[in-house]
Formats: C-alpha cells, structure tokens, sequence
C-alpha cells in the first residue's frame, strides 16, 4: 500500500489528512512548531498535529525544514508521497527529492491565479466570480508547479473568508481523493499552468484590516467579508479602536469616514457610495448591532471614524 507524508497546519488541513488517514497509509506528519497564541500566550497545538495525535501518527515540527537534521528525518520515513495543503514553509528541492512519486500540492485557487499564502482572502476582496482548488505536483516555486487537477466553484455575493474556506477545504479533500489514485499509478499527468494570468496572495497582516475610507464602499465591502474571521476590519471612534463585522454597500454619498443615519439605518461616507453598518464590536465587548451601541454612544453619529494622531 502507498505510504505517504503529509504536511499541512491549520483548520484547512483537517479534512484532507482525514481523507488521507480513512484511504492511505499515512506514515508521519509534518506541521508547523507549537507557538503562544490568545491574549494569554499560551501554547496552541495546531489542528493538524491534534488529528495527528488522535491516531498515532508520528509528527514532525521543524523550524525550518531546510535544516539538515530535518531533511535526516524526513529520510529516515522513505514515503512514497507527500502531501501538502497550506503547510506554511516552501518545501525546498532536497526536501520535494526525497518521495519516489514527489509532491502533491492542494492549493486553494484556481492556478496560476493567486498563487501565495492567502488566496482564499485575495478572491473576495478582488470580487472574483469564482475560484477553486487546484491539486499539482510541487516545485521549488511557489505555487509555480505542474497542475494535475482543478475544479472551480461560484463565489456567491454574501461569502466570507471563513464560508469559503470551509468550502475549499471539503472541495479539496474530495478532489485529492480523485486525483492520487491517477497521478500514483500514471494515467493522471502533470500539465504546465498557464504563462498567462499569474497573481500572487502573500501572507494577510493583522493592519490590513485598518479600514481606508476613502476607499469605494464595494472595496470595503469586500475587504470586511474576506477578513471574517480574521484578521477582521476594524476603524476607530474617538480614539478607540472598533471592530465592524458585516456591513452593505447602499446608494448615497458622505465625506470618507462620516456617520450618518439613513431611514432605514446608520452608513459611513466612503470614496465612493456609502457602507450601511450593520454589526459592530468594541474591544473587549460583545458583538452588537449599530442601533444598540448608538444608545449608549449617542455622539457616534455625526462622527468622523479615523485613527488617532499620533501625539
């Protein structure tokens, strides 16, 4: 039976080492280290190596995969294969050389559109109709490697970040699935991706999600929905630092950053259009409508939402 190394980290990964697990022999698992996270720093275990744990499978945690030590043990494992879905390293030549059959790829977008650390962020906030999974046999690239398989779904107006994501994250465990049995035995053969239409995803950062309002209310729009879960977006209100969870685009218009109310509502003046507020969240608080946190905070309206000055 083909044996074979997973490598994977977050959330994304769990359904497709699960598939690996219930299909394969899945002899080790590489993940990224044990790091401090919350407000109390303390040591989280990422989902892959719990799943890992779970079922007795040896894991792996370098710091750098191109270490010498690291590439001993990955050695010493002889797999036929491995697997990777959003590991968070670039697997160096040395490292893809060791498997007899290589690496496989399940990258979370329709190749070679957003190849990088974060696709699923990238395709909402551009407003792309669709996106996809793309299984493909790695490179020293990033995300530069023959494809084997690809399938596409519709990104409808209301996705967010976390509804997409689990959405390519089942897709990609059903379409690896498809695809290892043709490429293990020859029939399914890596294809060059297109030259053209290349884009790239890097990593998000936490201040991306510091809303620009001159910007147009659609790219803000977009920015919000694609940041859910996180980093999140967030403005600031005297000073304050405020989270807005969900917002719409309406007709209208408004200097950048200015609160008004509407008939139906409360908005804030962008670029272009206004963003109808919807649900918002102070730190420390709980999330809460526009109307509630305007009874308790009644100079909102009429404000002007930016960043304090730095003094």
């Amino acid at each position: 039976m083909t044996s074979l190394v997973f490598m994977g980290t977050p959330d994304f990964s769990v359904p497709i080492l699960q598939s690996l697990i219930e299909h394969y022999t899945v002899i080790g698992v590489v993940t990224q280290p044990d790091r401090p996270a919350g407000r109390k720093q303390q040591i989280h275990v990422s989902p892959v190596k719990q799943v890992a744990l779970n079922h007795g499978i040896p894991v792996l945690q370098p710091e750098r995969l191109r270490r010498p030590e690291a590439i001993a043990e990955l050695k010493q494992w002889q797999p036929d294969v491995y697997v990777v879905a959003a590991f968070g390293q670039i697997l160096p030549q040395s490292v893809l050389d060791i498997p007899k059959h290589g690496s496989i790829n399940v990258h979370a977008s329709i190749l070679p559109r957003w190849r990088g650390a974060a696709p699923i962020q990238a395709v909402i906030r551009a407003g792309d109709a669709e996106t996809g999974v793309t299984i493909m046999k790695m490179d020293a690239g990033l995300d530069t490697g023959p494809m084997l398989r690809m399938r596409a779904i519709p990104i409808v107006s209301d996705e967010t970040g976390e509804s997409l994501h689990d959405k390519l994250s089942v897709l990609g465990a059903e379409l690896l699935m498809e695809t290892l049995p043709g490429y293990l035995n020859g029939t399914i053969l890596p294809q060059p991706q297109p030259e053209e239409g290349v884009t790239f995803a890097p990593q998000v950062k936490k201040e991306e999600g510091n809303l620009d309002w001159s910007q147009e209310a659609q790219v803000i729009e977009r920015l919000i929905r694609a940041f859910t879960p996180w980093p999140g977006t967030f403005s600031f209100f005297k000073g304050q630092q405020f989270k807005i969870i969900n917002g719409s685009v309406v007709e209208g218009s408004a200097a950048p950053g200015r609160v008004i109310k509407l008939s139906d509502g409360i908005a804030v003046g962008t670029g272009h259009g206004l963003l109808r507020l919807h649900t918002i969240q102070l730190a420390g608080r709980k999330a809460m409508s526009v109307e509630e946190f305007i009874r308790g905070q009644a100079d909102f309206m009429g404000a002007t939402l930016a960043a304090p000055v730095a003094g």
